[in-house]
């Protein structure tokens, strides 16, 4: 893959989200409070918004090589039926990232009105 490649992004993206996974797994001092989650959930939100537009424009190779009739299937296959596979799921992709977008949305705003009690903790005596 060249730098001038787009799809270099979502694998920074992709390495992104599993560092995430990898370090949120368990409270620390820099991940304790209902504020550190209303950030990620924030950050999260404004990820998966994209996703739709993301996964729509990752067949555009796809579509412009389809357009030219230069798409070969392994096997001898049908052009045609995978073109019309991938359109059919990436429509189905891009519903579920509209839904998961909503989701996602509805998490932030129910974490937004949430603060910690600290009363009786040793460090706010």
């Amino acid at each position: 893959m060249t730098t001038n490649n787009p799809a270099r992004h979502l694998d920074a993206a992709a390495e992104g989200v599993r560092a995430f996974n990898h370090t949120s797994r368990s409270v620390g001092t820099d991940w304790e409070f209902p504020a550190d989650s209303y950030t990620a959930l924030g950050n999260l939100s404004y990820l998966v918004q994209m996703l739709g537009q993301a996964v729509q424009q990752s067949t555009v190779p796809v579509t412009h090589a389809y357009k030219e009739g230069r798409i070969l299937v392994d096997g001898g296959g049908s052009a045609n039926a995978k073109v019309a596979e991938m359109r059919a799921a990436r429509e189905d992709a891009v519903a579920a990232a509209a839904a998961l977008t909503a989701a996602v949305q509805r998490m932030h705003n129910a974490v937004s009105p949430m603060g910690t009690d600290t009363t009786g903790l040793p460090e706010e005596d």
